[in-house]
């Protein structure tokens, strides 16, 4: 098989790994949601080929690579994949400013999410430090964007 039907599920796995990385915990509260990014991004450009059913599949390996219970990072995952792809024609459209003030809105989602189903289970108290990979999301949406592009391009992945 050619390294092009590899694309998609190595840049989810470079996600994977960037998401678990050790980092300081004075930096580690502003890591960006790789993972989301990534999804984001093939959802996007592909959504007949990163859907929710992938999203359910890499929100369950995120949970056991982040020690979560089975489902949580999985639901949020699916319910922004499902925005994104049900919305994806006219997303496109969208400037990449646009699309990262979007990108953006569906981080804090996906936070909230995660804290809520966390609250539901372990009655965690909620603290403003839940939403701070929200900014960086953001700001390095147009990067992650421009980059999966430019691979998706060279690779003519399709």
């Amino acid at each position: 098989m050619k390294l092009r039907s590899y694309i998609i599920a190595l840049s989810i796995i470079v996600a994977l790994v960037l998401q678990i990385v050790p980092m300081p915990l004075t930096v580690d509260k502003f890591r960006p949601d790789w993972v989301l990014l990534v999804l984001s991004y093939w959802a996007l450009a592909l959504p007949n080929r990163v859907n929710v059913g992938v999203a359910f599949f890499i929100g369950i390996v995120l949970d056991v690579l982040m020690g979560t219970s089975l489902g949580v990072h999985s639901f949020a995952l699916c319910v922004n994949v499902f925005v994104l792809a049900a919305n994806y024609q006219r997303l496109r459209n969208y400037s990449i400013w646009q699309q990262s003030v979007i990108i953006g809105t569906l981080s804090a989602l996906y936070h909230l999410l995660v804290f809520w189903l966390q609250h539901l289970q372990t009655d965690v108290n909620f603290l403003f430090n839940y939403l701070w990979p929200v900014l960086p999301s953001m700001l390095m949406w147009p990067w992650v964007f421009a980059l999966l592009r430019k691979v998706r391009r060279q690779f003519r992945i399709t």
